[in-house]
């Protein structure tokens, strides 16, 4: 056997070397070095928290279901997949030719909205607008017509309507890609998930390993509908209700139940602290979440003024049929400007998103901190962690370090929302891997960040599901014995879309039964029967 040193190679001594040599050193290298680093990385673990311990292991864990579900795949409805291709092609097709007209009758020629040359020009250049810039692939600011861009083209009102049109035809070809996405031959769409794809710990996807499919965790709602379960199977989809926001809660809760009054000011930058401690200031927003719907909790906080019925009951109804701005109802406007301003949204900018006045952003901004001023002082708690010390670790022991500028806001939006969105990622995959382990009949589907798409025996759907749902629920303690648990809700259907009118197959929120007939499977009559059901 021949021996090599190592420790004294250099670059002149694998120059004499063979090409079979020096593979041999190469691929010896790749394993010693491996097994080194897996060695110390272990030994650094056994140091570690419970939490951490188990995070780990859940982490190796979820690779067979993941694994699994990549290669199982969701079934696509060919004649519903061509049927929405066909629908939105003629849509289309319609706004293009309503929209060159204008632009020969205007302009005196036609356009290619689908260059941002030829858009920069119309915009930039025959409307003489402002230009809106963004720093580009190399670094330099530049004239852009994306999203942002053309959304801003609203406030001029002749270039307004041409950016909708521009707006929705994008949309469009947008979702006409997704749909004409190649499968395979099995008529079945995969995505392959990367456990290690994201800094959260969240599951990333994208392209199959066999060149077909897609990233299937960012569907739009609209095109779920030729997702289609499989012969003899009902389709479930489970939800973490509202996990990002109660992740906030319980997170103010950990950080803040043992503070005084000195130290809130302190983390609130004020001169003094007169308000409540301990679990009325550290819980309130945990508190809100737990109590009901919390969009309708904030709502009511916010705009008191509203003549709100004396019975909660009638609440919700009441806020989300009262239009606030646009087309959003108040109870609409309170959970997009909540979710935005527990992440660090400054009012311009989501104003901006919300495309509200900004006026209307800090009214509700100074009310809710005023509801729940521990949501202002985690904020200020997660900036001087990534000022001092670089670091976050999650209530499930997930730790991240930041390389970011510990000065700079962006480096800050990014921590704020790192452990909330960690929590929502670790929450549902233990879940999903709870499912796997115990019940075998259960077929995982698609995983969505915060939701679970799987498929089941129909036969067995009404003593299955509550059994499923109950082995989903992940309970952490928090501080002070306080157990925590996101809720969970299922909706079940025969396909990945929501029950309408035109979808009468769709998902529907599960009560306990399912109260409509089965799809006739005689449109897949010959792999209904192969399945070995009867009809």
């Amino acid at each position: 056997m021949k021996v090599f040193d190592t420790s004294t190679l250099d670059e002149r001594m694998m120059g004499i070397l063979s090409t079979q040599e020096a593979a041999w050193i190469y691929n010896g290298l790749d394993v010693c070095v491996t097994a080194e680093i897996y060695n110390t990385l272990m030994a650094q673990l056994e140091t570690e928290p419970a939490n951490v311990r188990a995070t780990y292991e859940t982490s190796l864990a979820k690779l067979a279901p993941i694994m699994e579900m990549s290669l199982r795949g969701t079934y696509i409805d060919e004649n519903a997949r061509q049927s929405s291709i066909e629908s939105l092609q003629k849509d289309l097709d319609g706004l293009d030719t309503k929209f060159q007209r204008i632009m020969v009758e205007v302009f005196g020629a036609p356009l290619n909205w689908r260059s941002p040359v030829q858009l920069k020009n119309l915009f930039y250049g025959m409307l003489s607008l402002k230009e809106v810039k963004k720093r580009n692939s190399q670094g330099i600011y530049a004239a852009t017509v994306n999203r942002e861009a053309l959304e801003y083209f609203d406030i001029y009102l002749y270039a307004r309507p041409l950016a909708r049109f521009i707006l929705a035809m994008r949309d469009i070809h947008k979702q006409l890609g997704f749909l004409k996405t190649e499968i395979d031959k099995d008529q079945r769409i995969r995505t392959t998930y990367n456990i290690a794809g994201t800094n959260t710990g969240r599951l990333a996807s994208s392209m199959s390993e066999f060149g077909t499919g897609t990233n299937l965790q960012n569907v739009n709602r609209k095109l779920r509908y030729p997702f289609t379960a499989d012969p003899a199977m009902y389709m479930v989809n489970v939800d973490l209700e509202q996990a990002d926001g109660r992740n906030v809660g319980a997170l103010c809760h950990n950080l803040f139940l043992d503070l005084d009054s000195k130290q809130i000011a302190r983390l609130l930058e004020i001169p003094r602290w007169d308000g409540p401690t301990g679990p009325e200031f550290a819980s309130a927003f945990l508190d809100a979440c737990e109590s009901g719907d919390l969009h309708t909790s904030v709502c009511r906080m916010t705009w008191p003024e509203l003549a709100w019925p004396e019975d909660k009951t009638k609440w919700k109804k009441f806020c989300d049929g009262i239009i606030a701005h646009g087309q959003d109802s108040y109870r609409q406007l309170a959970k997009k400007l909540g979710h935005g301003t527990n992440y660090y949204g400054t009012p311009r900018t989501m104003a901006k998103h919300a495309h509200v006045p900004t006026k209307i952003i800090e009214d509700f901004q100074s009310r809710y901190f005023g509801q729940f001023p521990a949501i202002k002082a985690w904020h200020n708690y997660t900036i001087e962690e990534i000022r001092t010390h670089g670091t976050l670790t999650t209530p499930f022991g997930r730790r991240r370090m930041f390389f970011g500028r510990g000065n700079d806001a962006s480096t800050w939006r990014k921590a704020i929302a790192y452990c909330p969105q960690s929590m929502t990622g670790e929450q549902i995959d233990r879940g999903l891997l709870q499912i796997w382990r115990k019940f075998p009949q259960v077929q995982l589907l698609n995983q969505v960040h915060d939701s679970i798409l799987f498929q089941l025996p129909f036969r067995e759907a009404e003593h299955l599901i509550p059994e499923v749902l109950k082995t989903m629920q992940v309970t952490i303690e928090l501080k002070g014995g306080r157990p925590f648990t996101v809720p969970l809700e299922a909706a079940g259907g025969w396909n990945w879309g929501y029950a309408d009118e035109n979808n009468k197959y769709g998902l529907k929120k599960w009560t306990g039964k399912e109260d409509r007939d089965r799809p006739s499977p005689k449109s897949r009559l010959r792999d209904f029967l192969a399945s070995g059901q009867t009809l």
